[in-house]
């Protein structure tokens, strides 16, 4: 810690510390038709809070002991269930909360509520560890209050501050422009291949929306009868895995680690939190198949049933997870096919009579695909496979972006690093995500 740096505590630097309330749920006026936002602590997950999942009326406002939480206020979870407890949010405008949150009104003569947030993110561990009661481990207002703070000048803060939120302003663009993308390509394809919007389009003697004359003229102006009912003329119905190989994970304890250049292995909890932090390790001689790569298709067919384009780096892959390639198709017509199906993958396995629902591979087989001529496939392609790479390069460099970050926040927030140094890093870090 920098010299000039005060240790003072979280209560020391607050204008105000104080616990939000539940209004009744016995009394539906508390609830329907409110306007007031109210949080629960589910929602405190390292984020900027603009509003919440459930509202309060006015009349459940003033019959509770919830209070108005203004702007910028940093929000602590003091339990819930799993990891909850200890995680922090800054609310962007003013709301109420429940009471397992301890709401800080940052004095801002003493603090910048930006750094302050980053602090008590970057000391998690140590916030949790003051947790106490019975079955259900708990933080308290009194104990966050008295949590110890390092602090530079308020001017110094700020600086710190903007450099980590700007990373995180970037981190979310990144996400928040791949949920877009996904969502076009997945409309996109919907529209040609699922709903043959262009074909009805020209049957009834119109210009398909959007599509100039070369792509409308590929699609033909009428239907047939297959077994999944009318498909344009022409076009073939296949069975899902004749699109694309499904390859089913090894169990990887069998190749226990070595400690020399192991593997991560990816089960479904690294699928679906994106990343590999504490994963099991596995040996480096499984066959080169069943290694993961950056923007490989991951299918998990059992207990949570997932379907992702992978980006959380090289790994093994375990049992219980597909990884899903094809030697005839592009990526996006099997990513897209199988994403398709997820939601009926689910209901089959949620009707298994077991702990554990799944799906099996004659399930891949009863699940139908309707392929194009391949003029079609060839002008979607055009236009989906740079969507599928930019998702990806989107999701590396969010992905390294993240990783920085929680690698300069404990630094930066104890002045063991200052911030150019850390401003020099990051650029660094980009420039080579871009040029690889």
């Amino acid at each position: 810690m920098s010299s000039d740096w005060a240790v003072t505590t979280i209560g020391e630097i607050c204008a105000k510390v104080f616990s939000g309330g539940t209004p009744t749920s016995t009394n539906p006026a508390y609830y329907e038709g409110g306007t007031v936002p109210w949080l629960r602590t589910k929602e405190v997950n390292y984020c900027k809070i603009y509003d919440t999942e459930q509202r309060i009326t006015q009349l459940g406002f003033e019959n509770s002991s919830a209070k108005l939480v203004p702007a910028n206020s940093v929000i602590v979870a003091m339990y819930g269930n799993g990891d909850t407890a200890g995680r922090v949010a800054v609310n962007k405008v003013p709301i109420t909360t429940n009471q397992a949150c301890c709401n800080l009104v940052i004095d801002e003569t003493k603090a910048d509520f930006r750094f302050v947030y980053y602090y008590l993110m970057g000391q998690y561990k140590a916030l949790v560890d003051l947790k106490n009661g019975g079955a259900q481990q708990n933080l308290n207002g009194q104990l966050i209050k008295a949590f110890p703070i390092t602090l530079p000048s308020v001017e110094e803060q700020c600086e710190i501050a903007v450099f980590l939120e700007a990373l995180d302003d970037r981190i979310t663009l990144l996400r928040e422009t791949n949920a877009t993308l996904e969502a076009i390509a997945q409309a996109l394809f919907k529209s040609w291949f699922v709903d043959f919007d262009p074909v009805r389009a020209k049957m009834e003697g119109r210009t398909p929306e959007g599509m100039d004359e070369a792509t409308a003229a590929l699609f033909p102006d009428g239907f047939e009868t297959s077994e999944l009912g009318e498909v344009p003329r022409g076009w073939r119905v296949q069975p899902l895995d004749s699109v694309a190989d499904y390859l089913n994970g090894l169990a990887s304890q069998k190749f226990p680690p070595t400690g020399s250049d192991d593997l991560p292995v990816i089960k479904i909890a690294q699928l679906r939190k994106g990343d590999t932090v504490g994963a099991d390790l596995a040996s480096r001689v499984i066959k080169p198949e069943y290694v993961v790569q950056n923007g490989d298709v991951l299918f998990s067919w059992s207990g949570s049933l997932e379907v992702e384009i992978w980006c959380g780096g090289e790994g093994a892959l375990n049992q219980h997870l597909f990884k899903v390639t094809s030697s005839v198709y592009p990526k996006w017509f099997y990513y897209l096919w199988t994403r398709h199906h997820l939601d009926n993958f689910r209901q089959i396995a949620a009707s298994k009579a077991t702990t554990m629902g799944h799906i099996q591979r004659g399930h891949l087989s009863a699940a139908k695909v309707v392929v194009g001529s391949d003029r079609v496939l060839d002008s979607a392609n055009c236009i989906l496979s740079p969507v599928i790479d930019r998702i990806v390069s989107n999701a590396l460099q969010a992905q390294t972006l993240s990783i920085l970050r929680d690698t300069l926040l404990p630094r930066l927030i104890s002045g063991q690093l200052r911030l150019p140094e850390a401003q020099a890093a990051t650029e660094a870090a980009l420039c080579g995500v871009l040029q690889a």
